[in-house]
């Protein structure tokens, strides 16, 4: 029998001196910086295999990450390098690991381990059972849905702020309800624990509380997991960053790792702080920088290094490469958004005439609005696109209202249109809607019997009233169709604030399709190029051709972790990116900083910046100047990072020509073409 052999593992040749460093140190606390590109994940994967190597048991290890299938992954890949005792390391999310803790302890928090766990959806409709309950549904009460509900009680467990400062920051409209959700909070506890059911929150509340208040449990959870290690630390709450630390109370053996450079997540509940004072709770900790990036040429580095030059509080890095590339960022400015969509579909066309495939090009925008107008370019371009981070601008709710209400008067026989408009009102349901559209059919689609005798008395009689007024106002053709869309937009605004909690959010995408609709001369091709965005192209699988493919679009906060040949950063102006709440607040601004960065270092060889001069605003000013962002404003030396180029559009030219054009055929040619193909 053959003499089996001990594994081993050339640390030295598989990682660079300072991932080496990280992953060799054992005992106490270490903080380890990871810039991005830096094989932030390649160094948690090789700690648990030298810690295994090293004779540690893996069931003593603990990796705790934000997904499932992240830490599946790393111990996957632990298993690969070394053997299969890795896939024996104690790997999960938080919460999955909280559940596992509560099941065993669960009596002393006067739950039973049987308890059962809300998702969501289930969470949801508890709090709508309770609202209801409250008789906080009644029709003549302006009051938070379900979701708006919860989302509130999540954020509120999750960070330090109080509910009437979560309600103050993020739903002004519902300071007048602060005592009501106090008091919907407060049976929402009541009824959770009457029922013996925890929700996701939960979970991190209750272990928070198990390991605080009960020394016996800490200590015997601390001696059965002596090494911890923590992923993504700048993304993890005030809750995660207790537990975390509860657990090495004991042994003092914590390793995490993040990049304060990188912490985006702040409307989540994460909190910057916890990766800034790591060491300051563990006096003793030791710092390793990963600083080295496999990802990006060195001009973008050299950028992305100068973004965090004014960063109030950081741990100083300065990312470098051995990846050859000497190509600068380019900063481009356009005359306005819609000449920023066309250069950006105009590139995108030469890229992929030079070979480079349209998955490894993407846009990044502060917020998912900002692309509307970039969305109806690149399906008139034909440029198939998935976009993160929101919904397509054409497929959100609210836009495809404001359109139905402009179809109808553009085909009065357009039933589908017909019935979203109609089901928008109270007091109608399907079966009514569909007793009107037949009322209109029968009178020949003029909308005008709405306002009379047939619906007099009825409940949603003013509503039809008003519809047809609103009718007769968009469906005149020597309006201008910016006027009309105006029109359309002003009538469902009363409705969105009815429909949507988030409404203040949703009114900036009816600004951007106003804006949208200056360009036009026709309601038809206005309607036609807002239907038409090919939503086909969502459902593609690019794994199947070559020339299936898609490019993406993305809010930065989307594309955390990713990375493309090519990235366009979009509308790099005050008020946008960063954001119009954030000029105010120091706080506010520093992240905008991070999430800059963020966005630079996705590129690995072509970063373009791009800033219109004039963006859309409604009122009667029209278009109004943008002020260059702060964010390149406060970059020293931008002339030696970056080139400069102006984009001028070019006029379009017609599609179909004048009546008085040239417009005449060829008789011969004519003649062929009928002799082939007949009559």
């Amino acid at each position: 029998m053959a003499e089996s052999t001990s594994p081993t593992i050339d640390f030295e040749k598989e990682l660079n001196p300072a991932q080496r460093a990280a992953v060799e140190a054992r005992e106490g606390a270490h903080l380890v910086i990871a810039g991005p590109g830096s094989g932030k994940t390649r160094t948690l994967v090789y700690r648990v295999a030298h810690l295994v190597l090293g004779g540690v048991a893996p069931e003593r290890i603990l990796l705790l990450t934000f997904t499932r299938k992240s830490s599946e992954e790393m111990l996957r890949r632990a298993s690969q390098i070394l053997d299969e005792r890795c896939r024996k390391v104690a790997g999960g999310t938080f919460h999955s690991f909280a559940n596992r803790v509560l099941r065993r302890h669960a009596q002393l928090l006067g739950f039973d381990a049987g308890f059962t766990i809300l998702d969501r959806s289930d969470a949801e409709d508890l709090v709508g059972l309770l609202r209801t309950e409250a008789g906080y549904n009644r029709k003549e009460r302006r009051f938070p849905r379900k979701g708006t509900i919860l989302s509130l009680f999540s954020k509120r467990a999750n960070t330090k702020k109080t509910l009437e400062e979560l309600i103050e920051s993020d739903y002004p409209h519902f300071e007048p309800e602060t005592e009501a959700l106090k008091e919907l909070q407060r049976k929402y506890t009541a009824r959770k624990r009457a029922q013996q059911v925890l929700d996701y929150d939960d979970l991190l509340v209750f272990l928070r509380q198990l390991l605080a208040e009960h020394e016996t449990v800490r200590r015997k959870v601390a001696a059965t997991y002596r090494y911890v290690m923590v992923d993504e630390y700048q993304d993890t709450n005030h809750l995660q960053a207790h537990i975390a630390a509860l657990l090495a109370s004991v042994h003092g053996n914590l390793m995490v790792v993040g990049d304060d450079a990188q912490s985006i997540y702040s409307f989540r509940g994460a909190s910057f702080q916890n990766i800034i004072d790591f060491p300051k709770i563990f006096p003793g900790a030791k710092t390793t920088m990963l600083e080295q990036n496999y990802r990006s040429t060195q001009p973008i580095l050299d950028f992305a290094n100068a973004v965090l030059d004014n960063a109030k509080e950081k741990f100083s890095k300065n990312l470098f490469t051995e990846v050859v590339g000497d190509d600068r960022p380019q900063l481009i400015t356009a005359v306005d958004d819609y000449a920023q969509s066309r250069f950006i579909c105009r590139r995108i066309l030469e890229l992929r005439e030079e070979g480079v495939p349209l998955g490894e090009i993407s846009v990044l925008c502060r917020a998912a609005w900002h692309t509307n107008a970039l969305e109806v370019e690149l399906a008139n371009a034909n440029i198939p696109f998935r976009k993160f981070g929101g919904l397509r601008f054409v497929e959100a709710a609210h836009i495809k209202d404001v359109a139905a209400l402009l179809k109808i008067a553009a085909n009065p026989r357009d039933g589908a249109a017909w019935h979203r408009v109609l089901l928008l009102f109270e007091g109608v349901g399907p079966k009514t809607a569909q007793m009107v559209i037949q009322a209109v059919d029968k009178a020949s689609g003029r909308w005008q019997v709405l306002r009379g005798d047939t619906f007099r008395g009825r409940k949603y009689a003013g509503d039809l009233t008003r519809l047809s007024r609103l009718l007769d106002a968009v469906s005149d053709d020597e309006v201008p169709v910016a006027e009309r869309v105006e029109g359309a937009v002003r009538y469902y605004q009363p409705l969105l604030k009815k429909r949507h909690d988030d409404f203040p959010r949703r009114k900036r995408d009816l600004e951007a399709l106003e804006g949208i609709a200056q360009r036009y001369r026709s309601l038809e091709r206005f309607l036609s190029d807002v239907a038409l965005e090919a939503p086909q192209f969502s459902r593609r699988d690019p794994g199947r051709d070559p020339e299936d493919e898609w490019m993406t679009l993305s809010t930065v906060h989307s594309a955390k972790g990713l990375e493309w040949h090519t990235v366009f950063v979009v509308n790099l102006n005050a008020g946008h990116f960063p954001s119009q709440q954030s000029l105010f607040e120091e706080g506010a601004l520093e992240e905008e900083r991070r999430l800059f960065y963020v966005a630079v270092t996705r590129a690995k060889r072509n970063l373009y910046l791009l800033r219109p001069e004039e963006l859309p605003r409604r009122g009667p000013y029209g278009d109004t100047f943008a002020e260059v962002s702060p964010l390149l404003e406060e970059v020293l030396d931008l002339d030696k990072l970056v080139d400069f180029q102006e984009f001028h559009l070019e006029p379009e030219t017609e599609l179909w020509a004048d009546e008085d054009g040239e417009s005449g055929s060829d008789p011969e040619l004519l003649a062929r073409i009928q002799d082939y193909f007949g009559e």
